[in-house]
């Protein structure tokens, strides 16, 4: 039997940060937990569509307690001055979620010079935390979710390529992209054991939902819509990692249903190359580098 939402308990005075929270996944888990009486914060790339849906939001829950800011994870400069602004405004951070992405998108690159989806999924996100590690680890059990995808079963990191610059292939680099957040999720949960945090680091996949993430592949997208489920319980292993008090840190979380496509999540196992702590301590030097924020 997996995690049932009716599990998900009152999450009133904790306060909640989940990237990429205007449509998709992020906006079906910022629902939730507002209903449940979180301060969330909206880290949007977009403001306009974040206003958009805190509307949204607050006609299904009157009462909800939502923010919405600016966030944009394609600039390490966006990424330091929404840290800048939480850091200010907040004096604890219960849950960050790392949820917004891009997939297979035309070639492109970030304001900072790395591959689209290499610099927004990854390297946004490991700034990100890394920025906010300070409020989390003053607050009691805090909890860090970052999402990776099924597809890190299909990769692997190279390093002489990290940046895509030789023979581009979208699916490889999105591939990659999500096992570098699956071992970022890992390392990260490693390293705040060393330190005796007890912050937890934790990773899910949401199956197969139809969101706005793969809005580049209409094909993708028709034949997906025959196996996926809804953004609602694609939201499902975010929400379980984020409250379940049963779950340790370093846990990966996903649907249980067949193939893991849909249903009820559960604690999963990942890919071997997932697990390799050589390669991860690795990756992590490599982020640190590029993008000149160093922690742990």
């Amino acid at each position: 039997m997996g995690w049932k939402i009716d599990s998900l308990p009152d999450q009133s005075g904790k306060t909640c940060i989940v990237t990429g929270a205007n449509v998709g996944i992020g906006f079906a888990t910022v629902n939730y937990l507002a209903a449940k009486g979180a301060n969330v914060i909206l880290a949007c790339r977009n403001v306009d569509k974040g206003i958009a849906a805190l509307a949204d939001i607050r006609k299904a829950t009157p009462s909800a307690d939502v923010t919405v800011e600016k966030l944009d994870l394609a600039s390490l400069a966006s990424v330091r001055s929404f840290a800048d602004t939480v850091l200010a405004r907040y004096q604890g951070l219960d849950v960050l979620i790392n949820n917004a992405g891009v997939a297979l998108p035309p070639p492109g690159k970030t304001e900072d010079g790395f591959e689209i989806q290499f610099g927004t999924n990854v390297l946004g996100h490991f700034a990100l935390t890394g920025l906010l590690l300070p409020l989390l680890s003053k607050t009691p059990g805090a909890r860090i979710v970052t999402l990776s995808s099924t597809a890190h079963w299909f990769a692997k990191i190279d390093f002489d390529n990290l940046n895509a610059e030789r023979n581009y292939d979208k699916t490889k680099a999105y591939g990659q992209s999500k096992l570098a957040d699956l071992m970022f999720a890992y390392e990260l949960q490693r390293r705040l054991e060393k330190t005796g945090s007890t912050t937890m680091s934790l990773a899910v996949h949401p199956g197969v939902a139809m969101s706005e993430l793969f809005r580049y592949s209409a094909g993708l997208n028709f034949f997906l819509g025959f196996l996926s489920q809804s953004i609602h319980e694609g939201a499902w292993p975010t929400l379980m990692a984020a409250v379940d008090p049963s779950l340790k840190g370093g846990e990966f979380i996903g649907p249980g249903g067949f193939l893991t496509i849909k249903g009820e999540p559960t604690v999963q196992r990942s890919s071997d190359r997932s697990h390799d702590p050589a390669v991860a301590s690795r990756l992590w030097d490599v982020a640190q580098t590029l993008t000149g924020v160093k922690y742990l």
